[in-house]
């Protein structure tokens, strides 16, 4: 889905110019703290608000100085053409600069806003400047198939090379006899610096497949049927099929080899087409529960005013169709895959939450989590339809995660710490692993795209506010027995105090559970040192953080809760006084071999 643009107030000055921009591009209207009065969501430091907005690839409007923005995000420009817009406007709306991204949008949002306050657009691009357009970004529903080639052939243009046009004119440019060739074709015509060559994408593959065909096999047939067509695979808008097809590796890999969205229809959706089927079958009928799949995807996707190209074409287990449009296909029928984005926050603060992460929650449509980590995503959560779930909710929030994914919605299950450790993650893959009588989830939700994202665990950031306590082998246990029954976690840590791991506790305490974390102080006594450095951090990377050391022999239950990580050292584990503070860290055994170094240099 496409992100919507934020727009930044830094000033009441700017306030209502702010506002004035959101309304125009339908965007929401973050604001800096004690300056501006009213916001969809506020921040503390803009600076690092742009960054982590940049970040995620949310397209930002500052109505603000341009230094401000350019500070923000300069630390990371890297590829050009995957960087979001960023658009600056003064305070008072008559000027208004892209400044990043302005073939990838951020002319055409500079025009937009000029033009609803009144002002002026100051674009900079050659192209734009001279002809009022940019050859790399045709209108919505064409694709140019040779982009590396558009700044030679606008350098041509500029140079007094002239014009001609082939095709239809998507830019209204006046052209002439000779000069650089502008054609527009949806057949696979070979571009060239003299010549810019834009699909109309008029065309969609409708497919079907046995269960687990060979994507291969599938993409060989998609190649016959749009040779045999003369249309150039830049001139498709998006494969489809039946929704009960939605996770075949086969539809799958088309999809992502071709650069296409994969659209999905019910049987039922699929089902009305069928008096315009070229190949209608009994047989599929019988198995899916309409007509035909592959013909009747296609034409689902073109309309009524569409057609077929290339009826159905098959091979002993794909099945291709090629469905054309009246016109190109900008809004698409059918509904998405549907993709649950497994997402680890980290401890709470946005510096130690990864760009991916950022970047999944901002284009996630819902987000589903314990409310607190929800709230925690500040501003990117803003705007977005979210479910929050009580703590002890867990396997209903990832039940309802799946769920919401299987109707094809793209949901973010936010986390703290990793997804992975001691979250949400373990429990999607068990609910998708379970059969339906044994409290699965549905088909639709076992079907869906899943992506899980690391985050900062709870024990990284301990130890990197410690030190290097994890610098030797290490553990990590949960002493809650909630889940776990009592006897296996003894096991456990009588296991790990022999072994003489570090160990990071998770789930220390709560309210009913008070005699673990003492249990397991006594077991680790029997085995290291009394004095064996323990880390007590709460509240990681959020205002309240409170981070403390003590003896394994002094620690105490009472100043432990469920927001702290417990880190208990190993028998070589030191706690160093430093000029910069105490330092807890576990030698990894360096100096054994420096001494053994010298011992062998000497001899």
């Amino acid at each position: 889905m496409a992100i919507r643009p934020v727009v930044l107030a830094l000033s009441r000055s700017g306030e209502e110019t702010a506002h004035r921009v959101a309304k125009a591009i339908d965007a929401k209207v973050h604001g800096r703290e004690g300056r501006v009065a009213q916001a969809d969501a506020f921040f503390a430091n803009a600076l690092d608000h742009a960054r982590d907005l940049f970040a995620a690839g949310v397209p930002i409007v500052g109505v603000c100085a341009s230094g401000i923005l350019i500070r923000g995000v300069a630390p990371l420009l890297s590829d050009k053409r995957a960087e979001p817009p960023v658009v600056s406007v003064n305070d008072d709306g008559s000027v208004v600069v892209p400044l990043l991204g302005g073939h990838r949008g951020a002319n055409r949002l500079a025009r937009e806003i000029s033009e609803a306050l009144g002002g002026v657009a100051a674009v900079t691009t050659a192209g734009d400047v001279a002809m009022g357009v940019a050859l790399d970004e045709p209108p919505l529903g064409y694709a140019l198939a040779n982009p590396e080639d558009a700044k030679s052939a606008m350098a041509a243009m500029l140079g007094g090379s002239g014009l001609r046009i082939e095709g239809q004119n998507i830019f209204d440019l006046e052209g002439g006899e000779a000069g650089v060739v502008l054609n527009v074709t949806d057949a696979p015509v070979q571009g060239s610096k003299a010549e810019l060559v834009y699909h109309p994408q008029n065309f969609v593959l409708g497919l079907g497949c046995a269960r687990n065909a060979d994507p291969d096999e599938m993409s060989e047939q998609v190649e016959q049927v749009l040779a045999e067509a003369g249309v150039a695979a830049g001139a498709i808008a998006a494969v489809a099929s039946i929704d009960l097809k939605g996770d075949e590796p086969a539809m799958i890999e088309t999809a992502k080899r071709l650069g296409k969205p994969l659209r999905l229809f019910t049987a039922a959706q699929l089902e009305e087409e069928t008096p315009r089927l070229e190949n209608p079958s009994d047989v599929v009928f019988a198995e899916v529960g309409c007509h035909g799949v592959s013909e009747a995807a296609a034409l689902a996707m073109v309309g009524t005013q569409g057609s077929l190209r290339v009826s159905k074409r098959k091979t002993a287990n794909v099945t291709v169709a090629l469905g054309e449009a009246v016109a190109p296909l900008v809004d698409l029928k059918g509904r998405a895959r549907g993709t649950l984005s497994i997402v680890g926050i980290g401890p709470g603060q946005a510096s130690w939450r990864t760009p991916e992460v950022s970047r999944l929650v901002a284009e996630a449509e819902e987000l589903v989590g314990y409310g607190l980590y929800i709230d925690l995503l500040g501003p990117l959560a803003i705007g977005k339809e979210r479910s929050d779930f009580p703590l002890g909710g867990e396997e209903a929030r990832c039940r309802y995660a799946l769920e919401q994914a299987g109707q094809g919605k793209n949901v973010a299950l936010v986390c703290s710490g990793d997804a992975g450790i001691y979250a949400m993650g373990a429990l999607v893959f068990e609910l998708m692993d379970r059969a339906p009588d044994e409290m699965g989830v549905s088909d639709a939700a076992r079907r869906v795209e899943v992506v899980c994202s690391p985050g900062v665990s709870a024990l990284q950031g301990a130890a990197a506010r410690a030190g290097a306590p994890l610098g030797h082998d290490f553990c990590a246990i949960s002493l809650s027995d909630l889940l776990t029954p009592r006897d296996d976690i003894l096991r456990r840590l009588k296991a790990a105090a022999e072994g003489d791991f570090v160990i990071a506790f998770y789930n220390p305490v709560s309210k009913t559970r008070r005699t673990l974390l003492a249990e397991a102080r006594e077991i680790l006594l029997k085995h290291r040192p009394s004095d064996t450095p323990v880390m007590l951090a709460s509240s990681l990377g959020r205002p309240e953080e409170n981070v403390r050391y003590r003896r394994l022999d002094e620690l105490e239950v009472d100043e432990v809760d469920m927001l702290t990580v417990v880190l208990i050292g190993s028998s070589n584990s030191k706690l160093a006084q430093l000029g910069t503070g105490p330092r807890m860290y576990t030698p990894r055994g360096y100096a054994r071999k420096i001494d053994g170094d010298l011992s062998q240099n000497a001899s």
